[in-house]
C-alpha cells in the first residue's frame, strides 16, 4: 500500500535528521563534560594533599581558593562570549571575523587579569576585612601569593579553549586539560612535600603546581594551535597586539551579562550553605557531600550545553532555522536523559553514593548518612531542573542573547531560590530538605523561562532567516 510506504519514509527521514543532530552534539560535548570532570580532579588532588598538611593549612586553601574562583568565574564568563560570536561567523563563513573575535578575546584575557591581580594581591587584607581569622588570612596570603598567577594563562587558555570549541577540536580540550591534572599531582607531590630532592613549600608548592599545571595545559593548546595544518591557517597570533575596539567591545557587551549570570549561580550555592549551615554542622556535612556528587554529575548536562551553544551559534550564523532547532532541542533531549538516570541512581542506591564521602567508624556519620540521603532525595528533582537551566541558558547565548536571560537568572536564583528556600527551610520547618527545594524551584523557574523564550525566537525575532527562505 503506497500511503503507509511514504509515512514509514517520512518517519525515517524525520529520526535520521535529529540523529544526525543528537550525534555531533555528543562528539562535541562529551570530551568537554570529560574536561570538566579533569578540571575537578585537580581541585580534588589539592585539597587531599593539602589536607595532610593539617586542618588550619587546608581551611586557609580553602578560602584562598574560593576568593580566586570569584574572580576566574566572572573572568571566565566574559571570555565566554567567544564561542557564540566566533561560532557565528564560521557558521556564515566569515573566517577574518572569526579570527578577529578570538584576538580580542585573547586582549580581553590578558586586561581582565591586571584587576584581577590586583584584587588577588590583597587576599589577606581581603580576608581579614571579611571577618576571617588573622592567623588563617596570612596563610592565605602566602598561598594567593602564587595562585593568583594562574588566572594569566588561565583565562588565555580559556579563550584558545573557545576557539578550538567553535572549531570542534574538543577532543583536544579534554587530553590537555589531562595533561594539565597529571601535571598538578605530579608537581603537587614534589613541591607541597618536598620529595625526590625538591623543597618542601607546603602551601606556597601548591600555588608554584597550580602555576605549572596551567602553564603546561597552554602550552598543549598553543602548540597544538599553531601546528595543525588546518587551525594555524587563521593566524591567530599574527598582529595580536593591533586592537579591534569594535570587537572588544562586543565581546564585553555580551560577555559581561554572562559573567554576572554565572557569579549569581556561583552565590546561590554560597548562600545555600550559608543557610544550612544555620541548621548546624551535620546537616551541612550532608549538604556538602550531596552537592558534591550533584556536581560531578552535572558535568555531563554542562558540557551537552557549551556542544548545544556552539552548534546553535553555527546554525545561527548559516541561518539556518531549522538547524538552530534540532542543535537546541536534540542538547536539551540527551542532556534530561542522562539527569532522569541520575535522578533513578539517586533514588536507588544513595546510600552507596554517599558512604564513599564517610568514614563510618566516626558515630557521627550515620546521622550524615540519614540527612544525606533526604537531600539526595530532592538533589534528583534538582537535577533535571539543574539540566534545563544549563541547556536553555546556553542555547540563548548561542544566539548572542544574554540580557534578559540575566534577569530571569537574578530573578529565577535569588528571588524565587533564595526566597523558597527561606520559606520552606525555616519557614515551613523543612530544614535542609526545604533549603534544597528551594534551589530546585530557583533552577526550574530559569530553565522553563529560558526554554520558553528559545521556542519563541523567530517571533521575538532572536534570529532571521536567509532571504531565500524567505
Amino acid at each position: 500500500m503506497p500511503v503507509p510506504a511514504v509515512s514509514e519514509t517520512f518517519a525515517e527521514r524525520t529520526a535520521r535528521v535529529w540523529r544526525s543532530d543528537i550525534r555531533p552534539t555528543l562528539s562535541l560535548g562529551l570530551p568537554l563534560a570529560g574536561a570538566q570532570l579533569a578540571q575537578i580532579a585537580i581541585n580534588a588532588t589539592d585539597v587531599l594533599m593539602i589536607g595532610r598538611l593539617g586542618a588550619e593549612k587546608l581551611a586557609a586553601s580553602v578560602l584562598a581558593f574560593n576568593l580566586y574562583m570569584l574572580m576566574w568565574f566572572f573572568g571566565m564568563g566574559i571570555i565566554q562570549a567567544v564561542i557564540p560570536l566566533a561560532a557565528q561567523a564560521r557558521g556564515r563563513r566569515d573566517l577574518r571575523q572569526l579570527r578577529r573575535v578570538v584576538r580580542m578575546g585573547l586582549w580581553v584575557a590578558f586586561l581582565y587579569c591586571v584587576p584581577a591581580l590586583v584584587v588577588l594581591h590583597f587576599a589577606e587584607e581581603v580576608l581579614v576585612f571579611l571577618g576571617q581569622d588573622p592567623a588563617l588570612a596570612e596563610l592565605a596570603g602566602g598561598y594567593m601569593d602564587w595562585l593568583k598567577w594562574t588566572i594569566v594563562p588561565g583565562l588565555v587558555m580559556f579563550a584558545l579553549r573557545a576557539f578550538l570549541t567553535v572549531m570542534e577540536k574538543s577532543q583536544v580540550v579534554l587530553f590537555a586539560t589531562i595533561t594539565g591534572a597529571l601535571a598538578n599531582a605530579v608537581f603537587d607531590y614534589l613541591l607541597i612535600f618536598g620529595e625526590f630532592g625538591f623543597p618542601k613549600l607546603e602551601l606556597v608548592g601548591a600555588g608554584i603546581a597550580s602555576v605549572g599545571s596551567s602553564m603546561a595545559t597552554l602550552l598543549f593548546l598553543f602548540v597544538y594551535t599553531i601546528r595543525h595544518s588546518h587551525l594555524r591557517r587563521y593566524s591567530l597570533f599574527g598582529r595580536l597586539w593591533r586592537p579591534d575596539w569594535q570587537v572588544l567591545v562586543q565581546i564585553l557587551k555580551l560577555g559581561l551579562p554572562i559573567a554576572v549570570t554565572i557569579v549569581a549561580e556561583g552565590g546561590l550555592f554560597t548562600a545555600s550553605s550559608i543557610l544550612i549551615g544555620w541548621l548546624g554542622t551535620l546537616p551541612l556535612a550532608a549538604h556538602g557531600i550531596a552537592l558534591q556528587i550533584a556536581s560531578i554529575t552535572f558535568m555531563v548536562p554542562l558540557g551537552i550545553s557549551q556542544a548545544a551553544l556552539t552548534r546553535v551559534g553555527l546554525a545561527a550564523g548559516r541561518q539556518d532555522l531549522g538547524g538552530v532547532g534540532r542543535a537546541g532541542w536534540s542538547a536539551l533531549a540527551v542532556a534530561e536523559l542522562f539527569m532522569l538516570l541520575c535522578a533513578i541512581t539517586f533514588w536507588v542506591i544513595p546510600e552507596t553514593l554517599i558512604s564513599f564521602y564517610l568514614d563510618f567508624s566516626n558515630p557521627q556519620s550515620q546521622e550524615v548518612l540519614s540527612l544525606a540521603v533526604t537531600f539526595l532525595a530532592v538533589a534528583a528533582i534538582f537535577q533535571i531542573a539543574d539540566g534545563a537551566q544549563a541547556i536553555g541558558t546556553n542555547i540563548l547565548r548561542g544566539l548572542g542573547d544574554t540580557t534578559l536571560p540575566l534577569i530571569y537568572a537574578l530573578g529565577g536564583y535569588w528571588i524565587i531560590g533564595i526566597g523558597l528556600s527561606l520559606g520552606l527551610g525555616f519557614g515551613a520547618g523543612w530544614g535542609g530538605a526545604g533549603v534544597w527545594s528551594g534551589l530546585a524551584g530557583g533552577l526550574a523557574t530559569v530553565g522553563a523561562l529560558t526554554l520558553v523564550r528559545f521556542y519563541r525566537r523567530e517571533e521575538l525575532g532572536l534570529i532571521k532567516a536567509a532571504p531565500a527562505e524567505r
